[in-house]
């Protein structure tokens, strides 16, 4: 039986990268099989991306969205450890962040249609079962950004103008999307363990299904 593909996506401090381990160790504790991964990937080409977002390459918008592109087809195709290759396994992959984020971010400053098309049009990009967006305060959001981490570590559009920006961009991509793709916002607002079981009440009939 073919698994569920799950991505989870927010600004950065809305704690998506926790509330996926948390909903993975849920999940797992109902006896699925788990599988967690997160974009960029680890390969060359994620390295180079993490690079450019932490500001020490240069790249523009467009190769950039290139890139990210490119990093998520190896990353759905790897007959390895590729998405693709753990849903045929039947297993659950949540992935931690995807193409939602290179929609609203590098598609804010290139031409978003042609981002849909080269997704869009190619196979071997997965259409996730749900995109679970998490919902936060922006300022709430950087304060806990700067609150957990130097700032050194602080990437590029970590800051209440870009942040705005992005929340927006984010809500013309899911109104864009809401006949082709099951997104589902939740309030990130709370403890850790209010938000999983929010979270975990939207899924449970999705991975049953």
């Amino acid at each position: 039986m073919a698994g569920k593909f799950i991505v989870f996506e927010g600004l950065d401090g809305t704690g998506k990268t926790t509330q996926l381990q948390c909903v993975a160790a849920a999940l797992r504790a109902k006896g699925y099989s788990v599988f967690t991964t997160a974009e960029p990937t680890g390969t060359a080409t994620g390295k180079l991306l993490r690079a450019f977002l932490g500001g020490r390459e240069r790249s523009t918008p467009w190769a950039a969205a290139s890139l990210f592109l490119a990093d998520r087809i190896n990353h759905n195709a790897d007959p390895e450890d590729g998405i693709i290759k753990h849903l045929s396994d039947g297993d659950i992959v949540l992935c931690d962040r995807y193409y939602y984020s290179t929609f609203a971010y590098q598609g804010t400053d290139t031409d978003l249609q042609w981002i849909f098309d080269s997704h869009f049009n190619c196979p071997e990009v997965t259409k996730p079962d749900a995109c679970v967006f998490l919902t936060m305060d922006i300022g709430k959001c950087l304060a806990r950004i700067h609150a957990n981490r130097d700032s050194s570590a602080v990437e590029i559009f970590e800051n209440t103008e870009s942040l705005t920006r992005i929340r927006n961009r984010f809500a013309d991509v899911f109104d864009m999307l809401k006949n082709r793709d099951n997104i589902v916002s939740i309030d990130a607002d709370g403890t850790i363990e209010e938000v999983t079981n929010r979270i975990m009440t939207v899924l449970t009939p999705i991975l049953e299904d």
